[in-house]
C-alpha cells in the first residue's frame, strides 16, 4: 500500500467494480490507502474481488446493488456511509454494451443500455452528491467512452448513453463547483476487458482494432496498443488527487489517440 499525501480520498465508491475497468480502479484506489466500497449487481464476483484485495492487505467492502434501481442505490450509499464513513470519491464505472443497429435495435436493448450507462450515473451521483454538498467537499469521476465522441457502427445506443452521461456529469460539476466538489469524465477507447473481447469473433480482431477498419469508418490506434484497465485507473487516480484540485467539468480521453483528439 502506498501512502500518498497528495491523495486525500479516504472512502471511495466504485460502481461496476466486478468488471475489468471497475476492478482495476478499485485496486488502484485501495493500493493508495483508500477504503473502497465496491458496487455491482454481480455479488459473487464482488466477493471474489474483495477476497483478492484482502489477501494483498488492501481494504474493500462489497455492497451488491443494481445501479439502474434508484432505491437500491440509495440503500447502498446509506450503508456505505454508516459502515465505512463519508464517501470522498464516487467513480461511475458501471456500464453495459449491447451492439445493434440504430434502426433495428429493440426497445428492450435500448432501455437496458441507458438504464445502466445513464440512469445508473444519475442515481449514484444524486445519492452521493447530496451528501457531499453537506460536507463541502468531494470528487466524482464518470467513466464514459470515446464512442460518445465519434459515431460507431452498431454502437448507437452505447455511444448515445455515454455522451449523455458525460454531459450530465459536466452539468453536475457546474452545479457543485460552489460546494468544492469536482466532477470529471474519463473516456476510454478500446481496453483489454471482457466487454471488448465479446466484440471479437476472430483472433485477428485484436490487430484489426489497432489497425482500424475503413469498412467500419474506424481509425486505428496511433499509439499502436490496446489500453490496459490500469491505464484507465491511472487517469481516475489523477483526477481524484490533489494534483487535479483545479480541474473540473473536463473529459479526459484515454484511447491512444484513436479519435484523433475529437
Amino acid at each position: 500500500m502506498i501512502e500518498d499525501k497528495e491523495f486525500p480520498c479516504r472512502v471511495a465508491l466504485v460502481t461496476g467494480a466486478a468488471g475489468g475497468i471497475g476492478s482495476a480502479i478499485a485496486r488502484a484506489l485501495a493500493a493508495r490507502g483508500t477504503v473502497v466500497a465496491v458496487v455491482d449487481r454481480d455479488a459473487a464476483r464482488l466477493a471474489a474481488l474483495t477476497d483478492e484485495l484482502a489477501e494483498d492487505g488492501l481494504k474493500a467492502a462489497a455492497f451488491p446493488a443494481d445501479v439502474s434501481d434508484a432505491d437500491q442505490v440509495e440503500r447502498a450509499v446509506d450503508r456505505i456511509e454508516v459502515e465505512l464513513g463519508p464517501v470522498d470519491l464516487l467513480v461511475n464505472a458501471a456500464g453495459v454494451l449491447r451492439p445493434g443497429s440504430a434502426v433495428t435495435m429493440t426497445d428492450a436493448d435500448w432501455r437496458a443500455v441507458f438504464a445502466v450507462n445513464l440512469d445508473g450515473v444519475f442515481h449514484c451521483c444524486r445519492a452521493v452528491a447530496a451528501r457531499m454538498k453537506e460536507r463541502g467537499e468531494g470528487a466524482i469521476v464518470t467513466i464514459a467512452s470515446n464512442a460518445g465522441r465519434v459515431p460507431r457502427l452498431q454502437m448507437a445506443a452505447y455511444g448515445a448513453s455515454k455522451a449523455a452521461a458525460s454531459s450530465y456529469t459536466k452539468s453536475l460539476g457546474l452545479e457543485l463547483a460552489q460546494h468544492g466538489i469536482r466532477c470529471n469524465v474519463v473516456s476510454p477507447g478500446s481496453t483489454d476487458t471482457p466487454m471488448l473481447h465479446a466484440l471479437w469473433s476472430d483472433p485477428s480482431d485484436r490487430q484489426l482494432t489497432i489497425e482500424g477498419s475503413s469498412a467500419a469508418y474506424k481509425t486505428g490506434i496511433p499509439l499502436r496498443r490496446i489500453a490496459e484497465p490500469a491505464d484507465i485507473a491511472d487517469a481516475v487516480l489523477f483526477l481524484a488527487s490533489a494534483r487535479a484540485r483545479h480541474i473540473t467539468m473536463q473529459d479526459l480521453c484515454v484511447d491512444g489517440g484513436a479519435v484523433l483528439g475529437a
